[in-house]
């Protein structure tokens, strides 16, 4: 008789063959130019933008962070967390992308974040996009990490394999077909990707409800445990020495509930912020075939997000409800969403739906990769070391940077107890104190120059290691997630340092004024621009 493991086996295989498979399909058309490998020749359309951006930016972090948190302290953390990205979401397609992709095009038709920074600022010396790409290097080899941990936790879940050899082979998978394929292949597997997430999560979450004996019951069980189903109160697990959780006569003890206050609400609620400054989403923006459909990519977006991070904390808390004392640690309760999925599903349903988490961190991996490659090969390798480097040229770097990038996640995720939600929650708060306040600025604010982005950035990284790592062990109010007021800090170091140094050129402030006139999303003609500043026209400075 065949085992169940194998029909759960076969299932991702054949998934992993298809991730593969499309990597080969695009690999012509994606090597054809540096454009087309790191942005898709901007021909790409809403419902790939809308999706792909979205299951990049999720990973393995949806399906298991998220749960995880929910099971192992109750529905306060993760609750306030999924609604600032919900809205956090919701912003960033609203505020950012039309206006990113007008001025993309308008600014010497950049194709990365770091390329856009460099030539919305007019930069020659290349300092800005150098020190965007550095960064951008630096916080997605972490997040490269957390995918991978990702990987090695559901194989060594799934089937007890060895948890170090399954991540080192999932992780060349996704460096595979990253490598392969470039940007069209990352988002056409990601929109595919973005829809089995989707089915997974809905599929668990309703079969975890029935199996808890219907929602009247669920929620009578919850809430006999303090704390756990009141979103102003987190409920407190009782540890033992070694931070288990104690169980006692087949309960799970929990201790008197902490209050979950407003600061704490609006440090959860910050993560929305992030958005404005992910690189995997904003170059989304860049890559879509026109502004016009942004507004349906939004719409797509948005309604992808919600549903999928209700049905994540959902199926933490009913999971908590089906197996009560499963987990004792709130980094093996990571693994809920594999455990009941494997309880409710037939094998290759099971298969499946699992490979849902493959799926979210093949997803992000990939999409990480890609542009921490794009970073360095066009921003650093041509943009500063050789300017007359070729396309091919420029591409081998890209793959080399891949190569270290796949490398060093594999060093990350090396420790097994690693926590999927902390790894991730310190390279998003990177990532968007750095980039967020510059973006924003940038798309809004005329007289922000080039020595108030690099001020912003600097800022931005500086702050957030800072406080994570001498602020925040403080504790009370201080302990406010990192993202927040660092994002602030950034804010402030752009508009003093733009305001206390020269304005930008006639030709910035040019562009600036007239990026979003044409509805085309062509290039505007620099005759007009000469003619414009010859005939003495200038700007009021804000």
């Amino acid at each position: 008789m065949v085992s169940k493991d194998f029909w759960v086996l076969l299932a991702m295989v054949i998934y992993f063959v298809a991730m593969l498979a499309i990597g080969f399909v695009y690999s012509k058309r994606s090597n054809s130019s540096t454009r087309q490998y790191f942005a898709g020749g901007r021909g790409v359309g809403p419902w790939l933008t809308a999706l792909s951006a979205e299951a990049s930016d999720m990973s393995g972090w949806l399906l298991m962070g998220l749960p995880g948190v929910a099971y192992f302290t109750g529905a306060a953390d993760p609750l306030w967390t999924a609604l600032g990205l919900a809205i956090g979401t919701y912003l960033n397609w609203k505020l950012v992308a039309r206006r990113l992709r007008r001025y993309s095009v308008v600014a010497g038709d950049a194709i990365t974040i770091p390329d856009f920074f460099s030539k919305r600022f007019h930069d020659t010396k290349n300092i800005v996009s150098t020190i965007a790409a550095l960064i951008i290097l630096v916080f997605f080899c972490v997040y490269v990490g957390s995918c991978f941990v990702t990987v090695g936790k559901l194989f060594s879940t799934l089937f007890g394999w060895d948890y170090h050899l399954t991540m080192v082979i999932g992780a060349a998978v996704v460096f595979a077909y990253t490598i392969i394929g470039g940007y069209l292949s990352v988002v056409v597997t990601d929109f595919i990707q973005g829809l089995l997430m989707f089915f997974a999560l809905a599929v668990v979450f309703v079969g975890s409800i029935a199996s808890a004996g219907g929602i009247d019951n669920t929620v009578a069980f919850l809430k006999g445990i303090p704390g756990f189903l009141d979103g102003t109160h987190m409920a407190t697990p009782v540890l033992n020495d070694a931070g288990e959780q104690i169980v006692k006569a087949g309960q799970a003890m929990f201790g008197t509930p902490t209050d979950y206050g407003v600061i704490t609400m609006i440090s959860m609620l910050a993560w929305g912020l992030g958005y404005f400054g992910m690189p995997q989403v904003l170059v989304r923006f860049l890559s879509i075939r026109s502004s016009e459909e942004i507004r349906k990519s939004r719409i797509i977006a948005t309604t992808w997000c919600v549903i999928s991070l209700a049905c994540g904390v959902c199926i933490g808390l009913v999971g908590r409800a089906m197996m009560p004392t499963q987990f004792t640690t709130q980094s093996a309760a990571e693994n809920i969403f594999i455990v009941v999925s494997q309880a409710l599903l037939p094998s290759f349903m099971c298969g499946i739906v699992v490979s849902g988490i493959f799926a979210a961190s093949m997803s992000s991996s990939s999409s990480y990769m890609i542009i921490g490659a794009s970073a360095v090969g066009e921003n650093i390798f041509r943009g500063l070391i050789h300017r007359k480097a070729t396309d091919r040229q420029v591409m081998m770097v890209a793959r080399i940077t891949l190569l270290v990038m796949f490398l060093f996640g594999i060093v990350v995720a090396f420790d097994q107890n690693s926590s999927i939600f902390q790894v991730v929650s310190y390279a998003w708060a990177g990532l968007g104190a750095s980039f967020g306040p510059l973006m924003l600025t940038s798309l809004y604010w005329r007289r922000t120059n080039k020595y108030g982005a690099v001020a912003g950035m600097i800022s931005g990284t500086a702050m957030v290691l800072i406080w994570h790592n001498l602020i925040k062990p403080l504790g009370g109010v201080f302990a406010i997630y990192e993202l927040l007021p660092a994002f602030i800090v950034s804010l402030l170091c752009i508009v003093a340092v733009s305001l206390l140094t020269p304005a930008p050129s006639d030709e910035v402030l040019y562009e600036f004024d007239h990026y979003l006139d044409d509805p085309n999303d062509r290039k505007v003609d620099d005759d007009l621009v000469a003619a414009e500043i010859a005939a003495g026209e200038r700007r009021a400075q804000f």
